[in-house]
């Protein structure tokens, strides 16, 4: 047999010049074919068995059309249901309609109902009562203007009254001021001025202002009312004295943008009623604030933007909890930028890890340390790298509490910076003087990420993105960071997880199911994924499967006691006591903006008995606060029981 020739170089080129099109034609033809083929071999892959044992598993929660809200802020409440409130949701038109949202989700049988709310809790604070119910305070009085949407000059005024005879002076809404330039503002709302009040000072009688604040508009529109420097002006329609007692004093009026103005109503949700229930108001109108318990039971709220969109400086104030009311704390003076992460420790302190959510100064108030607010003595905790970016960063007190350590992750430089970190960091408090030390990096920079505590010591990270809001970064439009992942803290490493299909950035939220789940929800991006139009608020809620649920049956926790005391024992059936080897008490989640300083999770001893298993309750209410938790029990294998809720009292 003759050996064929190999084709000459020429008509192999020849060859190629003509198959190379031919086979591009084709691989665009078939696009759609491979495409579809890789997606179908992903979904494949991602619910074998073997891949959700190692993994976890997503799973998209059917939430009916007239139940899908912009969720703000979430917390888990003792009846197992999710409060997931909206208020206005950032959207003005809903606040300008009086359109404010709080539906409650049953995970038991993914139920969902709209809660009456009766003002908008949108961006307030909230935090756990020893009774179970959620103390939601503060929220927004006033949405913010952009300076190119500001016709009318405006500013604060402050109404002065010298008068000490005549009592409190009404102002009706549209009062009309008098500059020296000849312009004329008007009061944005009703104002109410308190009497002067007469004092003695060394035998002589002196006689103080009462003041009271309120926005005024110029009257007409433009740059000509604008005044830059502070000024005093006169109130139309007085005579007498009272011209001289009465007037208003200004430190500038422009044209620049309003910030949101801060709310001071507070309520209590009764889980069991499912409604709001008024309490007193805060003694500050407050935005952006966080709620923190206290040693005794009580709740301390601090920072926040006030009714005029200013940073409130250091006034912090506290809420009686046996008479449902607020009290000013003026031995408790600190500054803090906005919804500060604060953690309560084992020696009753509180613990600032660094992490806040914007607002406030760029220096002032952000260095981490340990607060004693019996004293009001601040304990610098140094060693943190990138300080200069713990803005929108996540801190979560690692499980189990009793190691007293906080890890911090990622954040980004103040304001609307296209800087981020990678950087974690973990402080362990338990030292006479405590430093961060650094933790192992992210995958990537990240802002706004999620964390949540599992019963079985891990921590879930999800979402976050690595630009503002998911936006531009490093030359993408978008920056949604669709991964996940578990952090072993004895380990001090990072395990891949499954990967999310939904991004999360500002204005979402994570948290700890009681059957061992964790739900994700929000996300509120500043442009679409062309990185050129705004960007819509994300309402598809995703729920997180960990590995421990494809591992076998879970242990049963039966009966036993609802109520626990600190330093005591409780006895608690299973069936499966002969596999527990250890307990968990997780306290549920409130979480905003990143910020969840209620979640933590308590190791208990553990004594298996026939039939059941006792259980010990640490002494400290530093480390364990009166209120709700869920009592998970564990296997070896860190596989957890569902949750059954206890009382520490």
């Amino acid at each position: 047999m003759t050996p064929r020739q190999r084709p000459t170089i020429a008509r192999r080129l020849v060859t190629m010049a003509v198959s190379l099109p031919l086979m591009a034609a084709v691989a665009v033809v078939n696009k759609p074919i491979v495409v579809f083929a890789a997606e179908r071999y992903h979904e494949f892959s991602i619910n074998r068995l073997s891949y959700k044992q190692q993994f976890g598993h997503w799973s998209m929660l059917d939430v009916p059309a007239k139940f899908r809200i912009n969720a703000i802020h979430a917390a888990l409440l003792r009846t197992g249901k999710v409060l997931i409130i909206a208020g206005s949701g950032n959207n003005r038109e809903n606040f300008d309609a009086g359109t404010f949202r709080t539906i409650l989700w049953d995970p038991r049988t993914d139920d969902f109902t709209n809660v009456t709310t009766p003002t908008d809790l949108f961006c307030g604070g909230h935090t756990f009562l020893p009774n179970g119910n959620l103390l939601v305070a503060g929220g927004t009085k006033s949405y913010e203007v952009l300076e190119a949407d500001i016709k009318h000059a405006a500013g604060v005024m402050k109404i002065k009254n010298e008068s000490p005879d005549n009592g409190a002076r009404k102002f009706p809404k549209g009062t009309r001021l008098l500059g020296g330039n000849g312009r004329a503002y008007l009061t944005r709302a009703e104002v109410i001025v308190p009497a002067a009040a007469k004092m003695s000072h060394g035998g002589q009688t002196m006689v103080h202002a009462g003041e009271a604040e309120v926005w005024v508009d110029a009257a007409e529109e433009g740059d000509d009312p604008i005044v830059e420097q502070p000024a005093q002006y006169s109130i139309a329609g007085l005579t007498g004295a009272d011209t001289r007692n009465l007037y208003g004093i200004a430190d500038k009026i422009t044209r620049e943008k309003q910030e949101y103005g801060g709310d001071r109503t507070s309520y209590e949700f009764d889980p069991i009623a499912e409604r709001y229930v008024r309490t007193g108001d805060m003694t500050e109108h407050r935005w952006y604030p966080t709620l923190s318990t206290m040693p005794n039971g009580d709740v301390l709220a601090v920072s926040g933007l006030d009714e005029f969109g200013r940073m409130l400086p250091g006034v912090n104030e506290r809420y009686k909890v046996a008479q449902r009311r607020w009290v000013a704390a003026p031995e408790l003076q600190r500054v803090f930028p906005t919804y500060p992460a604060l953690f309560l420790t084992r020696d009753e302190r509180l613990f600032f890890s660094g992490s806040n959510a914007g607002y406030g100064s760029d220096t002032e108030g952000r260095t981490p340390g340990l607060w004693d607010v019996e004293k009001n003595k601040f304990q610098i905790v140094p060693g943190l790298e990138d300080p200069g970016m713990t803005e929108t960063s996540a801190s979560v007190m690692l499980p189990p509490a009793q190691d007293q350590k906080v890890m911090i992750m990622g954040g980004g430089a103040v304001g609307d910076s296209p800087v981020s970190t990678a950087r974690t960091a973990i402080a362990d408090l338990g030292e006479k003087q405590p430093r961060y030390r650094p933790g192992p990096d992210l995958p990537a920079p990240t802002r706004y990420l999620s964390t949540v505590v599992l019963p079985d010591d891990t921590v879930f990270t999800t979402g976050g993105s690595s630009g503002y809001r998911g936006g531009p970064y490093q030359g993408g439009n978008r920056s949604d960071l669709l991964t996940a992942h578990l952090f072993d803290p004895r380990r001090e490493m990072f395990h891949e997880a499954a990967a999310p299909t939904v991004g999360r950035n500002y204005h979402s939220e994570a948290l700890l199911l009681p059957d061992g789940r964790v739900v994700t929800l929000g996300s509120d991006p500043i442009y679409d994924t062309t990185g050129t139009n705004p960007g819509k608020f994300e309402q598809r809620i995703e729920i997180y499967s960990p590995p421990y649920l494809f591992r076998g049956e879970q242990p049963v926790i039966g009966g036993g006691p609802r109520t626990v005391k600190r330093g005591r024992t409780a006895a608690y059936a299973t069936a499966d006591a002969d596999r527990i080897t250890g307990a968990r008490l997780v306290r549920p989640s409130a979480v905003t903006h990143g910020t969840d300083v209620d979640q933590r999770s308590i190791e208990l001893g553990v004594r298996r008995t026939p039939g059941g298993v006792t259980v010990t309750v640490p002494n400290e209410p530093g480390l364990v606060p009166s209120g709700w938790y869920m009592l998970f029990l564990t296997d070896g294998e860190g596989l957890p029981s569902a949750a059954r809720w206890v009382r520490v009292a």
